[in-house]
This record gives C-alpha cells, structure tokens and sequence, in this order.
C-alpha cells in the first residue's frame, strides 16, 4: 500500500467528516477556499524573475511591469475568492436509477448579488468530470450532475466539488460540499429474459391454462369495457362496427384464468444462483409485465408485494429489488 494514497484519503476523510451533511449550502469565507493555480505558480515565478531582473539592471520599465502584473494578479485573486463567496447551491432530490447507467441529478446555483457570476464548475468529488455555468445577476442556474453506481441500492450522493478560476486562472476557489440525500439505484434489468413465469392459482379456483396463454392471445369471451383496463384488450373490430351503428360502446376480452389465476414474480422462479442475477431477472420480468399491462405480484424469500398494475405498482417492486 502506498504510504502517501493512505495519508491523503485518511485526511479527506477528516476533512469530509467536518461538513454536516446538507442539500442546501451557502458559500462563504469559512468554507471557500483558495489556492495558486499552476499557472500562478509559474506567474509569481516570471514576477520573482522580473523582479530580480529589474533590481539588478536598475530597470524603472521594469519595476513598473512587475508591479502592473502583481497588482493585477492581486485583484484577480479578489475576484476570483468573490466569485464563489455568496454563492447559494441546492441539491434537486434525485429521481432512481438502474444500476450501471449514469445517476443524473441537478443543482440549483443561486446567485442574489447584482453581478454575474462566471466559470463556475461543479463535479463528483475526485471524477474529474466537470460541468460548467454561468450563473446570471440575481437568478439561477441548473448544472447537471452524473456518477455511475455499479451496485442497487440506496446510494447516498457523493461529496461534490465546487470550483472556479475565473477571471485570470491564476488562483483556484473551491468548496466541497456534502449533500444529505440518497440516490435509489435499481438492478440493471437483464438484457435477454426469458418470458413470464406461469400464473399460480387462485386458492379456491381450480387450474386453468397459464397466464403465457393469456398474453399470446388467447381469450374465453368478452365483456363490457371497464375503466383501467389495458389498450390491448379492447376488441377494436367491435368497436368500430358499434360506432358505425351509432353506439360508442366498447368491449374488452375476457378470460376464466384471469380470474382463476395470478401471476407471481418468484425469486425461486429466476433459477439463478446468483443473487445480484436473480434481481436483474426479476427486475427484467416486472418491466415485461408492466409494459404488457398484467397483474403481477412480487415474492422475495418473506418479501412479497401484492399483484397488482401500474406505475406506482412497478415502482414499489423495484424498490423492494432495490433494497432486499
């Protein structure tokens, strides 16, 4: 292990564990921070040269030069440490996201001084990945955010940096803040499912044909159309001849085994050793069923969720993928 990379993330870690965790920070002298860039490194070193340069050749020219340069580095640092100072930033709750895919999430930069504020960057701290702004006088901006987390989960979003070098470069002003809110990460669906597991009977109801049939296509009957029910279950032939006679009336399919059966997302039914495989079968088999519009219900060892459709009925399965 390297000594100095062990040095360097114990004290981030104690530098982070000295911001309270918040998803609205303000900016302000106690923690905006400024430091000479590399090319102010280089600056003060042409300046040392000039100086030098000036004092042994007696140069008037080029006291004047050394100390317009000095004088105009000064006032950028002063700039530049204002640019952030002041500065208003929240953190916009983050909406879940699937395992391997980028995790966008915004942040609102406020800005209530008459003045606009320019070159502000924002990143995941240590990505290196920056997203750039110009925040207007007196208004807001939103500056999107992205990191990828490899694991489902509840994620906590990571520390983020705030920087600026506007206007001369010279002089690096940042911030690290630590937002407080947490990001859902569901499993990467799998790419190839299999289909539907079969319906299990209702108890009280003998065995009939499975829930496959029912998606292939295979109806009992119809019946008046009820309100919910799925676009592709409205006889559409029927409807049209209805309203060629002047009725608006329409039917849906209907079938005995929906009523007989119910179709259950079952780990035990993904046939998988691996866990983090089974809940990626899963979450690719509550997508199908979502998007063919079925009542479908969720089982988890002692976890289950009800058969049911809808979105508020996907979202509460991923989550429970999510987090089991």
């Amino acid at each position: 292990m390297n000594p100095a990379a062990a040095m360097r993330r114990r004290i981030d870690g104690w530098f982070l564990s000295r911001r309270a965790p918040s998803d609205t920070v303000e900016l302000t002298q106690r923690n905006v921070y400024i430091v000479p860039s590399r090319a102010g490194w280089m600056l003060a070193a042409t300046l040392l040269v000039l100086l030098v340069g000036s004092i042994n050749y007696q140069l008037n020219l080029g006291y004047l030069l050394t100390f317009l340069l000095a004088g105009s580095v000064a006032v950028g640092m002063h700039v530049s440490h204002a640019t952030l100072r002041g500065l208003a930033m929240h953190l916009v709750a983050p909406d879940p996201h699937y395992a391997g895919a980028a995790a966008v999430f915004r942040v609102v930069l406020h800005n209530a001084r008459r003045g606009v504020r320019y070159g502000i960057g924002l990143s995941v701290r240590g990505s290196g990945q920056w997203a750039w702004a110009d925040v207007p006088s007196q208004g807001s901006e939103t500056v999107e955010v992205a990191f990828k987390p490899t694991t489902r989960g509840l994620h906590p979003v990571p520390p983020l940096t705030a920087e600026t070098r506007f206007p001369l470069g010279t002089f690096r002003v940042w911030t690290v803040w630590r937002p407080a809110a947490k990001v859902l990460v569901y499993p990467a669906p799998e790419l190839h499912p299999p289909p539907l597991p079969p319906g299990e009977p209702i108890a009280g109801h003998e065995a009939a044909a499975v829930v496959a049939s029912q998606l292939a296509g295979e109806y009992d009957g119809v019946r008046a159309y009820r309100r919910g029910d799925p676009l592709k279950l409205v006889v559409w032939k029927k409807a049209a001849r209805a309203q060629a006679t002047g009725s608006n009336e329409l039917v849906s399919r209907d079938t005995q085994q929906a009523q007989r059966q119910e179709l259950w997302l079952d780990a035990q039914a993904a046939a998988l050793p691996d866990t983090e495989a089974r809940m990626s079968r899963l979450c690719a088999w509550v997508l199908m069923a979502d998007r063919l519009g079925v009542d479908y219900g969720l089982r988890i060892g002692s976890i289950s969720v009800k058969p049911s459709q809808g979105e508020a009925h996907r979202r509460r399965c991923l989550e429970v993928l999510a987090t089991c």
